[in-house]
């Protein structure tokens, strides 16, 4: 008869799917609202992340971890296959075509879990002593870091590439880098951001130029239209105009929090807003918890940067503060690469944090 350890359960950290539930419960709502058929798709979505959860929930990751490397490796072939192989919509080359079955993937999304999984693997077993990590570490863990950056960006992805760095170095920020390294970046990074600039794509450069006027691009500008006109409590359907008018761009996707508050206004708003702001909140506190277990605290770290830094840029984009970039809303937009990476991220951490009383860890030390 199968059972299940009662200890799995007391470990399982119900606060995660307590905190995402309410956000995918509104999406769906929404995207219903906008396109049936986009909802019936999106159940499907819905269906292949609660698979790859269970996937890799149940995969007994520590004991396994000697994959990692080539898990990371072969990712990374897959984001050089793109240049040679890989399948252009709208001007970038991001997509690869899987033989005989016409689907395609996009190896920018597989290569997150391998990446925050390589960053846990080896700061696990170079660790950082109590100043942080010096030069020496943090070239070695830079390369792993700037890698990926090169090959994403060069697609061009920049909006994902960017996100990719900011992870890998907001990462060994929460573990520990000594300051001296990060003044020096500072300065260095200040110096030399006028030929980082020249070396932007024309469109890119376009972007930055659309952000800085006094105009916003049309997109932007529909984006702040819908947002202004909610108000603080938001619009009926038959008047939400901006969305099912078509003056909004990409309503369920990109501009998916301009169509929220053109609907459930400002308090809507806020009300998603602190639906995330809790979710990064808690997954930081998990530090607190996992002090010697490294691997676990790269792990959680990764998510909820990875979750602040699409929540911040998606958001700031549809009012105007940042340039336009395509990075969806985590588990809201509409779409399937990011619903699916997060729900396999989350499937790695509560496998971490259910099974962490397996004796074959019993040499890690736990604070609760």
């Amino acid at each position: 008869m199968f059972q299940i350890d009662r200890r799995i359960l007391t470990h399982f950290d119900f606060l995660i799917p307590i905190l995402v539930l309410p956000i995918i419960t509104l999406s769906y709502y929404l995207i219903a609202e906008a396109s049936g058929m986009l909802a019936n798709k999106q159940i499907v979505y819905y269906a292949v992340g609660c698979f790859a959860f269970f996937m890799f929930f149940i995969i007994p990751i520590k004991k396994i971890e000697w994959v990692i490397p080539f898990f990371y490796w072969v990712t990374i072939i897959l984001l050089i296959s793109v240049d040679f192989f890989g399948i252009a919509k709208l001007g970038a080359r991001r997509w690869l075509e899987i033989p005989f079955v016409h689907f395609t993937i996009q190896p920018s999304e597989i290569f997150k879990p391998a990446f925050i999984l390589m960053l846990a693997y080896l700061i696990k077993h170079n660790p950082p002593d109590e100043k942080g990590y010096g030069w020496k570490s943090f070239f070695k863990l830079s390369f792993y870091i700037v890698l990926p950056f090169i090959l994403v960006a060069k697609e061009p992805d920049l909006g994902t590439a960017m996100i990719l760095l900011l992870l890998g170095y907001g990462t060994l920020f929460v573990i520990g880098v000594h300051k001296k390294i990060w003044i020096t970046l500072a300065i260095l990074i200040g110096i030399s951001s006028p030929l980082l600039y020249n070396g932007l794509h024309d469109y890119q450069k376009q972007r930055i130029a659309d952000f800085v006027s006094e105009k916003p691009s049309y997109h932007v500008k529909q984006s702040i239209i819908a947002i202004g006109s909610g108000g603080l409590t938001g619009k009926e359907r038959s008047e939400a105009t901006q969305t099912h008018y078509k003056f909004l761009p990409i309503a369920t996707s990109d501009f998916i929090f301009a169509y929220t508050v053109e609907r459930l206004g400002f308090w809507g708003a806020l009300g998603l807003i602190l639906c995330y702001a809790f979710l990064v909140m808690h997954l930081l506190s998990l530090n607190f918890i996992l002090k010697e277990d490294y691997f676990a605290r790269v792990i959680t770290s990764g998510i909820s940067l990875l979750i602040f830094f699409y929540m911040s840029i998606n958001i700031a984009m549809t009012i105007g503060l940042a340039p336009v970039v395509g990075v969806p809303l985590p588990f809201y937009s509409y779409g399937g690469s990011s619903f699916i990476t997060f729900f396999a991220l989350f499937g790695i951490l509560e496998n971490l944090l259910a099974f962490r009383f397996d004796p074959t860890y019993r040499s890690i030390k736990y604070s609760l």
